[in-house]
């Protein structure tokens, strides 16, 4: 939503010290990849081939946390083979509510992702069977989003829905022809006009996860404009929320907005004066929606990774210090006054564990509060909008072609 200009005040957050004895973590200033790849790699939207087979041998093996993460996923609801998708023709939601379709498609596209990630697990074709079939009961009837939070509904499910999608048609050739094609054009007609809307004066959490969707869909469909657009909303949200000394005296606005005085900045800021490494622009709202931002962030960057642009590089420190701020005070640490009045709302779904895997296990960077936190809520499940099974996914350890890619 737009935020409102008289917002709560708020004071100061600590400076976060990052561990002397880890390696630096700078933000990249080589030239930036703007296009995309020539070709797109497929699967790769948040999961790859290769990383899914790591996943595979260690469930096979037993191995934690992957073998619990697994039992929980398929001990969970999205799991069912007889679970009944409720397609809509429009998808009507009003902010901070909705009629049954807003939640009804949102869990939905994460029960298709769920039996396309259980058919790469487990060879079972009746998962991939299943994904296609809630697939094909929405593109065969919706048509549009509507009313006031259209874009982050489209976004929400739109991000689910391309990993799914993308999964099964690289892995499952029963789903072809007609049906791929009806799918693809639900997803350009009725998600992407609504997630590469401008939004640059809403919560940037919004812009996020547009953006999420957007890029996933990009590589669903082969398209490198949009994908190309994608890359340019990473690059003009993630600094002008998550904030860096390095950035000035006030955080950066975003790119396009009306909100460009100082006051105008402290407003949108939720009432926060002054600024430190890692702060987000909804600090002071709520942990749950920073969690969103760090979420959409890390799957932004892990498709573009699959894809080979390095988006991490770009911003490692400034996503290092934002996970580890976070993850302290959702761990419990007392805010001290001068840090959102003196509260902070720890609310923080599973949201960490994509980033805290490049950052720490491909990159060797020190993030102790990230790891406890990660440890503390493992196995991640689902926060049943867009974030699913990413302790499954990309807990502790890189993916094999990451040894192929110096990465």
């Amino acid at each position: 939503m737009p935020v409102r200009k008289s917002l709560r005040a708020a004071l100061i957050a600590p400076l976060l010290l990052l561990p002397a004895c880890a390696p630096a973590a700078h933000d990249s200033a080589a030239p930036k990849d703007t296009t995309g790849p020539t070709a797109f790699r497929h699967p790769g939207v948040v999961v790859s081939a290769d990383g899914l087979a790591a996943v595979r041998e260690k469930v096979a093996e037993g191995r934690e946390p992957w073998k619990s993460a697994f039992d929980a996923m398929k001990a969970s609801r999205y799991a069912s083979l007889a679970y009944t998708p409720h397609p809509a023709e429009d998808v009507a939601c009003p902010p901070n509510s909705g009629p049954p379709a807003c939640l009804a498609e949102r869990e939905d596209a994460i029960a298709a992702y769920t039996h396309a990630l259980l058919w790469q697990l487990t060879g079972e074709p009746r998962h991939a069977a299943e994904a296609v079939r809630i697939m094909d009961a929405w593109s065969a009837a919706l048509k549009k989003h509507s009313d006031g939070n259209a874009g982050l509904q489209a976004a929400w499910a739109g991000s689910t829905w391309a990993r799914a999608a993308d999964l099964v048609h690289a892995t499952y050739p029963a789903w072809q022809g007609p049906a791929v094609q009806r799918f693809k054009w639900m997803l350009r007609k009725a998600y992407l006009p609504d997630v590469t809307a401008p939004v640059p004066d809403y919560n940037g959490n919004w812009e996020l996860t547009m953006t999420d969707a957007a890029i996933g869909i990009a590589v669903f469909l082969e398209d490198h404009t949009v994908f190309a657009d994608a890359l340019r909303r990473y690059r003009d949200r993630v600094p002008a929320y998550f904030y860096l000394t390095s950035d000035g005296p006030l955080p950066k606005p975003p790119p396009g907005s009306t909100i460009d005085t100082p006051e105008e900045i402290r407003a949108y800021w939720f009432g926060q004066r002054k600024y430190v490494d890692g702060l987000g622009q909804e600090t002071c709202r709520n942990l749950m929606h920073i969690g969103y931002a760090l979420a959409a962030t890390a799957h932004i960057a892990e498709t573009a990774w699959h894809q080979g642009v390095d988006l991490y590089a770009e911003q490692a420190q400034r996503l290092r210090s934002a996970l580890e701020f976070h993850a302290r005070y959702q761990l419990g640490a007392k805010p001290p006054k001068w840090l959102c009045g003196g509260t902070v709302v720890r609310t923080m779904g599973p949201d960490v564990e994509i980033a805290l895997n490049h950052l720490s296990h491909r990159l060797h960077l020190a993030l102790p509060e990230t790891e406890k936190l990660a440890a503390a809520t493992r196995p991640a499940g689902t926060d049943d909008l867009f974030v699913a099974w990413e302790t499954l996914t990309h807990a502790d350890g890189p993916d094999r072609q990451d040894a192929h890619r110096g990465a």
